[in-house]
């Protein structure tokens, strides 16, 4: 069943349940159905499509390169439209593996052991040598939720947020983000944010949101984290 009106409550309750155990609107990588959901929507998100919203904001400048059908709307995808392109990816692997099966590193056990033969395996490895150092590099990703706490009640929740999000990192993206009462009139920011884990220590930035935000935040915690 395709998704519904994704700005309606109905909508975004069918993505929410779509996402509990995908990563991604069609697939297992980004394409243009992701792109074509993320610019249909509108918050605030449930915790599902906060965390894809988040992972997919961080390929917004790759956005045009994606795969896919970038004329189709958001409503043409959900879980009928999904299922059968979905098995596509599965072929790839599985020519890969075809791939490396086709070189034969040291040849028959009776091929005879002269110069041509050892010219010829010397070849073969050199390819396969090639073929690996080709592949491109996957970059490891975590989507986190924060919780930062602020000194008291009388402190101004939005200049808190608008403090955090004006730190910048390379491999750091700022998504979602809603107010929990912890009593007393006092509320906390829970901030939900995606990190290149080669390039964003969590250590650092919380030191970061300590110094540069050291008029709103009394402290900073993880309180949850995943990898993509």
């Amino acid at each position: 069943m395709a998704f519904g009106d994704l700005k309606t409550p109905a909508g975004l309750e069918q993505l929410e349940a779509f996402l509990a155990d995908k990563s991604y609107i069609d697939g297992f990588t980004p394409s243009q159905a992701d792109v074509a959901v993320y610019k249909s929507l509108q918050g605030p998100f449930y915790p599902n499509v906060a965390r894809w919203f988040s992972h997919i904001a961080s390929y917004e400048s790759e956005f045009g390169s994606l795969p896919g059908d970038a004329s189709k709307s958001a409503t043409e995808y959900g879980a009928g439209a999904a299922s059968a392109p979905a098995a596509a990816p599965a072929a790839a692997p599985a020519a890969a593996a075809e791939d490396e099966d086709d070189i034969d590193l040291f040849g028959s056990d009776d091929e005879e052991e002269d110069a041509e033969a050892e010219r010829v395996k010397a070849e073969r490895v050199a390819a396969y040598n090639a073929k690996k150092a080709n592949k491109p590099k996957t970059i490891a990703k975590s989507v986190v939720t924060m919780e930062v706490k602020p000194w008291d009640d009388e402190t101004d929740m939005k200049e808190l947020e608008a403090a955090v999000r004006a730190i910048e990192m390379d491999g750091l993206v700022w998504g979602a983000s809603k107010l929990v009462p912890v009593g007393y009139g006092v509320s906390k920011l829970q901030i939900t944010l995606v990190v290149e884990d080669e390039l964003v220590s969590l250590d650092e930035l919380q030191e970061k949101i300590a110094d540069d935000c050291e008029d709103y935040v009394q402290s900073s915690d993880i309180a949850a984290m995943q990898k993509l």
